[in-house]
């Protein structure tokens, strides 16, 4: 008995930490739930996947990736959600063969394919924002500049209306500052800055698109400022957010089965204290409606003797009694049966004996 109340509590603790660990629920790739709204972004829908191999793709299922015009930039972009481009790259500037399968942006110029982001499943919220981002991609020309600051480079200096700085200056015995040339502003800036190891990157901003007749995804090209940092504007309806649906990790076999064994462990260990402490039973009587049970061992056990005892009978026996041949010594009985007078013979001879 003692051994019954050893593995209950063995039992109870396993199944202690086995809830505990279904409370930590796998983190769902390419989903995030707002931690301000809780509306749960599920962004597996405008996943773009190649069917396996040997299965054809349904019909209704996109054979590209997602197109995005450049417009101005001079080039369009292609690119994926939470995964790599379905494309074939090859070659692609700056980056290992290894990783090409896993580019999740590119854009081609010139002949060369240029990536912009390796694949990256883990969106974020930043405020009210779903974002995602991929980052090292091709390596960042070395001397580009951003369009505002080569605007700010070529600005002309204002004079002051009103003013009069030259006369200013003469009074303090200082020369007018000369203005800088263009010339010598354009050989500054031709010379290349020293290798900064920057790579280029991409910033999906994913906004709701609530119409019901909208495709499933539109990417628009916003702006890359110099030339190594980019901004998309997604609109799909994949992020306006849901409510999450909880996973679930047992068939509907297994809750029976779980259930059925938490009422076998409630009516073992409720039993077994109402008969210690309020019957005083010890041993084996202690467990709940011992009569019945040991009724039902000892049917299955009068059962078993029944079957393997007939089960011996059917067994050939090397044992027993013989047929007398007419000498005396056991005969076979194929002899017997031929030669019926040699027995009663035999039986009249001790009849005789007997009455002699």
């Amino acid at each position: 008995m003692q051994l019954l109340y050893y593995s209950l509590a063995f039992a109870l603790p396993v199944l202690a930490a086995s809830g505990s660990d279904d409370k930590k629920v796998a983190r769902t790739p390419c989903a995030i739930k707002s931690p301000t709204t809780g509306a749960f972004f599920d962004l597996n829908t405008v996943r773009i996947e190649l069917p396996p191999e040997g299965k054809k793709a349904p019909s209704d299922q996109r054979n590209t990736s997602w197109p995005a015009r450049g417009w101005d930039y001079g080039t369009n972009f292609t690119l994926n959600i939470c995964g790599p481009v379905i494309e074939q790259l090859e070659d692609v500037v700056g980056v290992p063969e290894s990783r090409w399968k896993n580019v999740s942006a590119f854009y081609e110029k010139g002949g060369k394919t240029y990536s912009i982001g390796q694949q990256n499943d883990e969106p974020v919220i930043r405020g009210r924002k779903l974002v995602l981002n991929y980052t090292h991609g091709s390596p960042c020309p070395t001397a580009a500049r951003s369009t505002l600051a080569r605007d700010l480079d070529y600005a002309e200096p204002r004079e002051i209306i009103g003013g009069d700085d030259d006369d200013d200056d003469d009074r303090h015995g200082k020369k007018p500052s000369k203005k800088p040339s263009h010339g010598d502003d354009d050989d500054e800036r031709k010379k290349p800055s020293e290798g900064s190891g920057r790579r280029k990157n991409t910033i999906i901003s994913l906004l709701c698109a609530s119409d019901p007749l909208a495709p499933p995804m539109s990417v628009s090209f916003v702006a890359s400022p110099d030339s190594c940092t980019y901004f998309f504007e997604a609109r799909t309806p994949a992020a306006c957010g849901g409510v999450e649906v909880a996973q679930q990790t047992l068939s509907p076999g297994g809750v029976f089965v779980v259930i059925g064994f938490v009422a076998i462990l409630v009516y073992v260990v409720g039993g077994c204290f109402y008969q210690r402490t309020v019957m005083h039973q010890r041993g084996w009587r202690q467990l709940p409606n011992y009569s019945l049970w040991a009724g039902i061992f000892g049917f299955f056990k009068d059962m078993f003797i029944i079957a393997t005892s007939s089960c011996a009978r059917l067994l050939p026996s090397r044992q027993g009694y013989s047929r007398l041949g007419a000498n005396g010594f056991p005969s076979s009985g194929r002899t017997g049966r031929e030669n019926p007078e040699d027995e009663n013979r035999l039986i009249d001879q001790l009849d005789e004996e007997w009455d002699d």
